[in-house]
């Protein structure tokens, strides 16, 4: 059952409704798709499946996976027994975060870990994979949770509202944001731009939100292979500026890129 979802209740284990007399069906991998028409900007909006195929092969390669751990260091100190991972995709944070947690305290035993996207195709995928947790297809900018539901989030490059969190989060409730650093990816930059500008390395304010700490994460990642380089292009906007050769180029000639993460830590008011 979707526990701690605001507005619905259950008419069988398969089926929910809202006080709109609204039903949403339970998928057979899990999940509920919650985007109504209204918040979509396409037919199928977020990531496709070859976007999906791509990222998860790269994350697959432990390319990431510092990433993954510093993350699931910084709520290890946690009791944290509900946590939502904004914008999960195919849920390669979420489901390292769960096991990682699971196995650090009996305090976590009973974790209740959620995750939304916009991707259906992506939920699909993180459902399938992750059954012992919640996935919907869901916009990060009308949650569909109750109020102070959750002891904590994270929120890895994913757009969200601010009022949204400030109503979903407990008061004290802990906000990780991962965030690009300055020369993340900097090579892939420089393959297109004749003039590179880095990321900004300004603190977000996050109204209704102290922030606690920010570490940054840098190291240089070797290119095992063409293809590898090939998948963590396809994850990013800057795809778009390549064409067919010098993408092709890129990814032949490219040995090493670099990796830089900040990661800022929040607490709720």
């Amino acid at each position: 059952m979707l526990l701690g979802l605001s507005g619905l209740s259950e008419l069988s284990g398969r089926q929910y409704h809202c006080t709109n007399k609204h039903s949403f069906d339970l998928a057979k991998e899990g999940y509920v798709n919650l985007l109504p028409v209204q918040q979509k900007n396409s037919k199928d909006p977020g990531d496709n499946k070859l976007m999906i195929q791509a990222r998860r092969a790269f994350l697959e390669s432990a390319a990431y996976q510092p990433l993954s751990d510093a993350v699931n260091g910084l709520l290890a100190d946690t009791a944290a027994k509900t946590l939502l991972d904004l914008g999960c995709g195919e849920g390669y944070y979420s489901g390292r975060l769960q096991q990682a947690l699971s196995k650090a305290a009996p305090a976590h035993k009973d974790l209740q870990l959620y995750g939304i996207d916009i991707s259906k195709i992506a939920i699909k995928y993180a459902a399938k994979h992750y059954p012992t947790m919640q996935f919907a297809v869901a916009s990060a900018y009308q949650l569909p949770f109750a109020s102070n539901y959750f002891d904590g989030a994270i929120r890895i490059y994913a757009p969200s509202d601010n009022a949204e969190l400030q109503r979903v989060i407990k008061p004290q409730g802990r906000l990780v944001s991962v965030s690009p650093g300055p020369n993340h990816l900097i090579e892939m930059k420089q393959a297109v731009y004749r003039e590179v500008k880095p990321h900004s390395a300004v603190i977000k304010d996050e109204p209704g939100f102290n922030h606690i700490t920010r570490q940054q994460l840098r190291y240089t990642l070797a290119i095992n292979e063409p293809q590898q380089l090939d998948n963590l292009l396809q994850m990013v906007p800057l795809a778009w500026k390549f064409n067919a050769e010098n993408r092709q180029h890129f990814v032949s000639t490219t040995q090493q890129i670099s990796i830089d993460f900040l990661l800022d830590v929040y607490q709720r008011q």
